[in-house]
């Protein structure tokens, strides 16, 4: 079946190309009537926009990449539905892309996003990310660009972040005055404000209560399940003292606990374990897992208004950039109820 265009239109109507092509784009110099009568005889004649070439001719393709590090943790499954909310909201649709926390996928994933002609990017970089050129292309290109979660403060971009020194400190207050005192930190090796943040948080924390800070008790590595198991077996194969344990984030949380269970080891009467980022599978395991949330759903809703903010004004770094902050929230479970008094 012959596809119909906008001269089978102006044909239709008696009219030229050029009168169709500007009612269909709604041009101020075309009448209602004309608009009204060429709408019309589009439906009848079943016409559809060819929204390629509507937006090579624009340079607009009403399309936004957004580049997370895996759609595998509901942390950022739920940030990206915030933003898709939003976007849709305002005529947009998003185009996914997942880095795996891998550098050199997340180049990849940015050339695949701009030759798909994006109107702009957010996202959270991967984890292993050394340098932060691609990014800095992106800007001195004049596209828009907004982080998440994790952001490059040393570029001229927005972001929207959450506190997380104030989580730090929320996860180590809520043990401190739940009973525990030797409490692990378990943190990453990579250098990644948002874990460093944290640390610092757990460390005043301690401070404020007059808890001596305790190397030993300052685990770093490369977060995972299997990394939170073998912190357990390094804290007790080498006889150290805890009665409590705060993970930079809930999948080595869950690691911590099936190692204390495999090890006899009671939660929380024993040792009390929290985590941070409020994952789905938190509130199922048992014992439940007390964690930071993150306020996911909200974090993706205020990226994709700054970022819409940005697409407004059009010149898109001349102006110093918005850093929106989110506040954590505590959500205590059964994993840190209280030792056995």
């Amino acid at each position: 079946m012959k596809k119909v265009t906008i001269l089978d239109i102006a044909k239709e109507l008696n009219i030229t190309f050029s009168t169709v092509a500007r009612a269909l784009n709604d041009h101020p110099a075309i009448s209602k009537s004309t608009k009204e009568a060429v709408k019309k005889t589009a439906e009848k004649l079943g016409y559809s926009k060819n929204k390629i070439a509507s937006s090579l001719r624009s340079g607009k393709s009403n399309i936004i990449g957004v580049l997370v590090p895996s759609l595998d943790v509901s942390f950022f499954s739920s940030v990206v539905h915030g933003i898709e909310s939003i976007m849709n909201q305002h005529g947009y649709s998003i185009l996914l892309y997942q880095s795996q926390e891998s550098y050199k996928k997340e180049d990849k994933g940015i050339e695949t996003l701009l030759n798909s002609r994006v109107d702009g990017i957010i996202t959270s970089f991967a984890i292993d990310r050394e340098d932060s050129t691609i990014f800095e292309e992106i800007i001195s290109k004049n596209i828009p660009l907004t982080f998440f979660d994790r952001a490059l403060y040393q570029l001229n971009a927005p972001s929207v972040t959450i506190d997380d020194y104030k989580g730090g400190y929320m996860a180590t207050e809520h043990l401190i005055q739940s009973g525990y005192k030797k409490i692990i930190h378990i943190t990453e090796t990579r250098d990644l404000s948002i874990f460093k943040e944290r640390l610092k948080g757990y460390l005043d924390a301690l401070k404020a209560y007059n808890i001596p800070v305790n190397e030993d008790l300052i685990l770093k590595g490369n977060l995972s399940l299997n990394f939170g198991k073998d912190c357990v077996k390094e804290l007790t194969s080498r006889g150290i003292d805890f009665d409590a344990i705060f993970t930079l984030e809930d999948f080595t949380a869950m690691g911590v606990i099936q190692q204390l269970k495999s090890q006899q080891i009671r939660i929380p009467e024993e040792v009390g374990v929290i985590g941070f980022a409020n994952e789905a599978f938190g509130s199922l395991v048992t014992p439940s897992l007390s964690t930071i949330d993150q306020q996911t759903h909200l974090m993706g809703q205020e990226t994709a208004q700054l970022f819409l903010t940005m697409l407004k004004e059009g010149s898109f770094y001349k102006m110093a950039p918005q850093r929106i902050k989110l506040d954590p929230l505590l959500i205590v479970r059964e994993s840190s109820k209280g030792p056995q008094l």
